[in-house]
């Protein structure tokens, strides 16, 4: 599926793998000076696994946490304030790799 042209815009596909999304109920943010990494996690007692991780640079996570809040604003002026859930029980160690 390709998103119609609109002015300056390019053109974005998006596979029929990707259209149905993952889900992930726990994020982990870590970062280096050059980037930072997002691991979108299940966690399902007692094991987890990570479902997508995703590597940007900093100066795009900015804009990710703006147009976040943005629409987090626009989220609540329309359907009221979201109660913040509270932290899990246990920390959640470092992802590890698995064979």
């Amino acid at each position: 599926m390709t998103q119609p042209p609109q002015g300056n815009s390019i053109p974005v596909k998006l596979t029929d793998d990707v259209l149905g999304g993952v889900y992930s109920n726990s994020m982990q943010v870590t970062h280096t000076r050059e980037e930072f990494v997002l691991d979108f996690m299940s966690i399902f007692p007692p094991a987890g696994k990570v479902n997508a991780r995703v590597i940007i640079s900093p100066g795009h996570m900015k804009r990710i946490i703006l147009a976040l809040q943005e629409n987090l604003r626009r989220y609540e002026s329309q359907f009221g304030a979201i109660v913040e859930a509270p932290e899990p029980p246990a920390r959640i160690p470092e992802p590890q790799q698995t064979q």
